[in-house]
């Protein structure tokens, strides 16, 4: 038997695997982060049980890529975002997010309330 904390912790990684997976390679600039930001945000915050989506495009990660290109945009990837999620299901709470570690955009727990 599964519990609530369990299904609510599946909740929040079938939302972050959504979220990565359907927009990592979207093309990005500086003037499409913001929109992409709200795009992201709005569409996984269509998902059941997800109360609430961050999702901040990292403006120096970007620009020190750019910087380095001789084009102007480049694709999205983990390393140019912050993710944080809020989901609730019956009457659990949990806390997600996700960030850069050792190279890897690492998505992890921050906490789960009864």
């Amino acid at each position: 038997m599964v519990t609530d904390p369990q299904a609510a912790c599946f909740e929040a990684g079938i939302k972050f695997g959504s979220l990565y997976h359907q927009f990592a390679g979207t093309p990005l600039s500086p003037s499409s982060a913001r929109s992409l930001e709200r795009a992201m945000a709005e569409s996984i915050e269509n998902q059941p049980y997800c109360e609430s989506v961050r999702v901040e495009i990292l403006d120096d990660a970007l620009e020190a890529e750019l910087n380095e290109s001789s084009a102007d945009y480049t694709e999205l990837t983990g390393e140019f975002m912050e993710v944080e999620m809020r989901i609730e299901y019956e009457g659990v709470t949990v806390r997600t997010k996700m960030e850069m570690e050792d190279g890897y955009p690492l998505m992890k727990l921050v906490s789960v309330e009864e």
